[in-house]
């Protein structure tokens, strides 16, 4: 996984994942990806910093399962404030955590969740439910992609025991996982 660098294959990939053949007209540009880098004081990880600004800045196709959210979006059913949002602090978990689960919480539990949910993510997009795809942007974990739910949060790929084992993890492994018709959980 190559988050720093463009790999001309991963790029064709992605855009015959998701059917685009406009001519970069879905497209974000470079000049508003470096804009939003900027006011964010982040580098968005490739592939996915290559796919806003040259593919496409979102899609009604999947995956998730409601589409693929425009750069800086969040789903319609988000409900927190989204003026908490800050990408630039880093993510602060580096293994799956239920806390619905968690028998002993740490005493900063909430301060906890509330970076779980607002630092050093995008939101790729949801499948309802408060199951939300992000995507690191900052932080240990930068490049990965993470399910965020109300219970609990976990990272995706290979790895990491969760979704399919076999799976590249990062952008490019999650969309391939998608474009494959796999179902998330498996873990064959």
């Amino acid at each position: 996984m190559d988050i720093d660098q463009v790999v001309p294959a991963e790029s064709a990939e992605l855009r015959a994942a998701f059917d685009v053949d406009d001519h970069g007209a879905s497209a974000l540009g470079w000049e508003a990806v470096h804009a939003f880098e900027a006011e964010h004081g982040i580098v968005l990880p490739e592939p996915y910093r290559t796919f806003v600004a040259e593919i496409t800045d979102g899609s009604y196709a999947g995956p998730p399962a409601y589409g693929l959210l425009p750069l800086a979006e969040l789903p319609a059913d988000w409900g927190e404030d989204p003026g908490k949002r800050d990408p630039g602090k880093p993510f602060p978990l580096t293994t799956a955590w239920m806390w619905e689960e968690d028998t002993d919480p740490a005493e900063d539990m909430e301060e906890t969740l509330e970076r779980v949910h607002h630092h050093g993510t995008i939101v790729l997009g949801t499948d309802g439910c408060a199951m939300n795809w992000h995507l690191v942007v900052a932080g240990p974990q930068r490049g990965h992609v993470w399910l965020i739910t109300d219970v609990g949060a976990a990272p995706f790929g290979e790895g990491f025991g969760f979704g399919s084992t076999t799976t590249e993890p990062g952008f490019a492994g999650w969309v391939r996982h998608w474009a494959a018709g796999r179902p998330w959980f498996d873990d064959e």
